[in-house]
């Protein structure tokens, strides 16, 4: 198996098998993503450097507009797309297996969790996991703390409140807070 067999599997949305040689090749990427991040989060490196090696983290270029201030975790990093305008703040993890889109613009609060796996329920199969994308629509703020759960759609122009755990899709342009997360205003966007 290789790293697109790997993540057509998990972009299908397709159960991992504990075991198996989708989850042996997991593992085998997490110890790459673990030697990148051990290196961006090692010592100083300017703006520049962090994108290049972002961009090696993910396989793919990140704009000259995106920033990240270290640490940042990441146990896979592959499935990881970002926008442009893009800042991540401090203390982030993302579980990206089954894959994190973030568009243009967003925002993403200190110790911000975005998980895209859940493990089987059942206690005998509990080694199973289960892969489900994350997509963050443009414009969207993440305020710090907060967890996003696999399967997530979060719309343009939302704000997801410090703390919030969410576990559905968030329509655009409203603020959730809680666990679970629930709409608590819609926000008036202008028109220019």
């Amino acid at each position: 198996m290789d790293k697109r067999d790997f993540l057509d599997h998990l972009n299908r949305g397709e159960t991992v098998e504990g075991g198996s040689e989708v989850h042996q090749m997991m593992h085998l990427i997490s110890q790459e993503a673990l030697k990148l991040t051990t290196e961006l989060n090692g010592s100083y490196h300017t703006p520049e450097e962090i994108r290049a090696l972002f961009s090696r983290l993910t396989g793919k270029a990140v704009d000259e507009s995106f920033g990240l201030f270290p640490p940042f975790h990441t146990d896979c990093g592959i499935n990881i797309t970002v926008g442009k305008n893009v800042f991540i703040n401090a203390g982030c993890c993302f579980q990206d297996q089954g894959g994190i889109i973030i568009g243009d613009g967003v925002l993403i609060g200190h110790q911000v969790v975005l998980a895209t796996l859940n493990h089987g329920l059942d206690p005998n199969n509990r080694s199973s996991m289960h892969p489900a994308s994350i997509v963050i629509g443009n414009n969207v703020w993440i305020g710090a703390n907060a967890t996003v759960l696999p399967g997530v759609t979060i719309g343009d122009g939302s704000v997801i409140a410090a703390g919030a755990v969410v576990n559905r899709d968030v329509p655009a342009n409203v603020i959730v807070c809680g666990v679970p997360a629930k709409i608590i205003k819609r926000i008036e966007t202008s028109r220019g």
